[in-house]
């Protein structure tokens, strides 16, 4: 590609870019960019929301840039103040440690391994004398510091400040500093972080880097009002995202509860389909048929092609037509006396989040055992026999009971 067409592709989804006529110049001079982004392992686990970052470096990786992929071992202690009220917990070493490890399985799944560099930044802040950290301290003043919202309604609330959360940008912003980065990606919540290593870079003689951020994913609840995207943003608790390690029927049938018109959304941020190629999609397939080759997609790139396929045919047949899943979980309940109540067995099941969901759910005649739809919220599953439990009309769940 051009470097026109880069441009296209690489600032595709991007929400700010400081600044674009560098970007422009940089990738004219043939040079490839030294692309920095820094997880904090805070987390064992990641969906996708956590991954429109990693699929942005891959971008840039397929463009022949070098991709840096920071861990951030060492400010993950320290604790990450962004859009806190209050100081953050800080981790141990072996916590941050054991989501590292996870944070990379799952991370390649996405980046090239063979092309990606991997770097803690313990290597060079955890070497920092005395007189470096002051010296860094000195580059930044408590005014521009206090400009970050989070810090200003804390201070202005008289909400406690720890000093150490101060350093938090100065560390990552030295980074940037210890890299020699070209540019750095973030999300929007991390602008200001991403600024102060440019600022840093200039501050030690460095052609400051560009700053890209990229926007928060909304959840599979999200929906699109007078124009504007409203919804929470993707996150196990708000029980709203697609995990990068679930099962492959389960991804497949999460991306087609993406609302029709929010589904465009998804592709923008996380598909590999270029620009052209998502335009055409959106003029000549119905909103079905995308958010059916979005899962396909999204399935093929963390479980492979077979699976991807076989979890389509599941879906196809479990829920656009009266058929079931391949796959449909089995467990075995004691009974309690003549058996276990419905309501129980569905909360046992994980088929609902509480005993009240499930009577709640069976009322509403969103139940059904053995295909017979069920209303009465003490109806009991006998002992001795076996049953298929179904929930929900859309997004159907099923379980295979055994009550002993």
């Amino acid at each position: 590609m051009n470097v026109e067409q880069q441009i296209q592709e690489l600032t595709r989804g991007t929400v700010e870019l400081h600044q674009l006529d560098e970007l422009r110049k940089r990738l004219e001079s043939g040079r490839p960019l030294r692309v920095k982004a820094g997880f904090d392992p805070t987390r064992p686990d990641l969906h996708l929301g956590h991954t429109v970052l990693m699929n942005k470096m891959r971008q840039f990786q397929d463009f022949g840039h070098q991709v840096i992929f920071i861990i951030g071992d060492f400010t993950a202690m320290l604790g990450d103040p962004t859009g806190q009220n209050e100081a953050r917990p800080r981790l141990t070493k072996d916590q941050v440690m054991t989501a590292a490890k996870s944070y990379q399985e799952q991370a390649f799944l996405i980046l090239d391994r063979e092309k990606t560099i991997v770097r803690y930044n313990s290597e060079w802040l955890s070497s920092l004398s005395l007189e470096q950290v002051l010296e860094l301290a000195a580059k930044r003043t408590l005014a521009r510091t206090l400009e970050r919202r989070d810090f200003r309604e804390r201070y202005e609330s008289q909400r406690d400040i720890y000093l150490h959360e101060f350093f938090y940008p100065l560390l990552q912003g030295y980074d940037s500093v210890a890299l020699e980065s070209d540019i750095e990606l973030g999300g929007t919540d991390q602008l200001f972080n991403l600024m102060v290593g440019r600022d840093l870079q200039q501050r030690y003689g460095q052609t400051p880097q560009m700053v890209m951020t990229l926007p928060i994913l909304e959840g599979l609840d999200a929906k699109i009002v007078n124009g504007q995207i409203v919804g929470k943003k993707m996150s196990k608790s708000a029980d709203n995202y697609i995990g990068v390690m679930e099962p492959p029927l389960s991804q497949y049938r999460k991306c087609m509860q993406i609302d029709d018109t929010v589904i465009w959304r998804f592709y923008e941020l996380l598909s590999r389909r270029t620009q052209t190629e998502i335009t055409e999609l959106r003029s000549s397939k119905s909103a079905l048929e995308a958010k059916a080759l979005f899962a396909v997609e999204i399935v093929e790139r963390f479980h492979g092609k077979p699976a991807a396929e076989e979890a389509a045919q599941s879906f196809r047949a479990a829920y656009l037509s009266d058929g079931l899943p391949s796959d449909i979980p089995e467990m075995t309940l004691d009974g309690e006396g003549d058996g276990v109540f419905l309501f129980k067995a569905l909360s046992q099941a994980t088929l609902v989040k509480s005993t009240s969901d499930g009577k709640r759910l069976i009322s509403q005649g969103g139940v059904e055992v053995d295909s017979a739809r069920i209303t009465d919220e003490k109806h009991i599953l006998i002992s001795g026999k076996r049953y298929l439990l179904r929930v929900g009309s859309k997004n159907r769940k099923f379980c295979y009971i055994t009550v002993k």
